[in-house]
């Protein structure tokens, strides 16, 4: 049975970020190519993720908590979510786009919450099996990129759209079959502050978490800059296939989920969460160099895109593990809800709306009236602003003992 429950929760991640990877990496490009929005309005249409999840707690902890069985709430998000996605081609002016895409977006992103939850009530063996299972969600964002890259060459089109709405009603109808998950709080009085999370806020009295939150907020507003523009600059320098080649990065990311625990267990929070940092750096610093480099060019923007494994699983996952480790059990799902609503909302909402504000000013125009942009100057701000982060995280962090990393590698 734990089998077949396996494979049944890895093809629920493998469609879930199918959908995300359709149409999050390509965006950008279609809004600015094909409908002509500005930087700004693109980078406010990336927020509209964040903005999904800051509203997010609240449907997950009180629908899905006391409501509604997490399966069937699931599959209703999944098949309403599939029906926006398909209207979203029909906006073609921001005022309609932008309002359809944040509903959309509150369809979605609680869905991420509630996957992780259910699987995490059925699996025997959690620590074991959960990465297994998760491991699936990096292969789905891989192949969205290579669908959307070589079969429908749909990276400036509304194709895409369409690709993930179809997932999006596929995963829907899927759901149903997902093991019954009824809600753990029935008939139980439980407070806002429950709801939303706000009794993980104690754990801020600790001034090196304290510390991490900081951090953590703060190398959102740089790290954005690579989610909304990265994909625009290299169609900019010619590429084809983009969706594709930039899923080379979710490579990365299988490779280095594995070698996490190891290098955790060796170096402790503190280095390896400095390491994730400066390869934000670094990633900027090759990109900026990109644009003059021509002769390297090819290589140094292959190179910034497989650092995201490093880049992802030692900074966010280790984020995540060092939080499950400082919280105590009774606010452990606070504590990862906090770091969420700073990574995936407060902290996203003010780094792509910063990084479409930076795509906008400076935007320039060709003489044959084409669109284009500074890339140097694009790209060499998050660089310098993960540095500054980089310093602070460095002296003001101290790392947690020994004892408790190894406890939570070893869960």
């Amino acid at each position: 049975m734990q089998a077949q429950l396996k494979i049944k929760l890895a093809f629920f991640m493998f469609l879930q970020y199918f959908i995300w990877g359709s149409w999050y990496v390509s965006m950008g490009t279609y809004l600015s190519k094909t409908l002509q929005f500005e930087g700004s309005q693109i980078g406010l249409a990336y927020g509209a993720f964040a903005i999904g999840a800051m509203i997010a707690p609240f449907l997950v902890g009180l629908l899905a908590d006391r409501y509604f069985a997490s399966e069937k709430l699931l599959a209703f998000l999944g098949i309403i979510g599939g029906l926006m996605l398909f209207a979203l081609p029909m906006m073609t002016t921001f005022s309609s786009f932008y309002p359809m895409l944040i509903i959309y977006c509150c369809t979605f992103v609680p869905t991420l919450a509630l996957g992780n939850s259910l699987s995490l009530r059925h699996l025997e063996n959690q620590k074991r099996d959960f990465p297994l299972v998760k491991t699936l969600a990096s292969i789905g964002w891989i192949v969205a990129g290579l669908t959307l890259s070589i079969v429908f060459k749909a990276e400036q089109s509304a194709v895409q759209f369409y690709v993930a709405g179809t997932a999006s009603i596929l995963f829907g109808i899927f759901c149903l079959s997902l093991p019954h998950t009824p809600p753990m709080k029935t008939g139980k009085d439980v407070s806002m502050g429950e709801i939303l999370g706000l009794d993980a806020l104690a754990l801020m009295k600790k001034p090196s978490f304290a510390i991490f939150i900081i951090c953590m907020f703060l190398i959102c507003i740089p790290l954005y800059f690579y989610f909304v523009n990265m994909n625009l600059y290299v169609i900019e320098l010619g590429w084809e296939y983009t969706a594709a080649k930039m899923s080379l990065a979710q490579v990365s990311d299988v490779v280095f989920l594995i070698l996490l625990p190891i290098m955790l267990s060796r170096l402790g929070y503190k280095k390896t969460i400095f390491i994730g940092i400066l390869a934000w750096a670094i990633r900027y610093f090759l990109l900026a160099g990109s644009v003059d480099s021509i002769s390297l060019q090819t290589v140094m923007i292959y190179s910034a895109i497989l650092l995201h494994g490093v880049c992802y699983d030692f900074l966010f996952i280790a984020g995540q593990l060092y939080v499950d480790g400082e919280a105590n059990e009774r606010m452990r799902g606070a504590a990862q809800g906090l770091i969420a609503f700073i990574l995936w909302g407060l902290g996203a909402f003010v780094g792509t709306t910063l990084a479409g504000n930076s795509q906008a000013f400076y935007t320039l125009v060709e003489p044959i009236g084409s669109m284009a942009h500074d890339w140097k100057s694009i790209w060499i701000y998050p660089a310098w602003g993960s540095v500054a982060v980089l310093v602070v995280f460095v002296i003001f962090f101290r790392e947690p003992k020994k004892d408790d990393i190894i406890e939570v590698v070893k869960k």
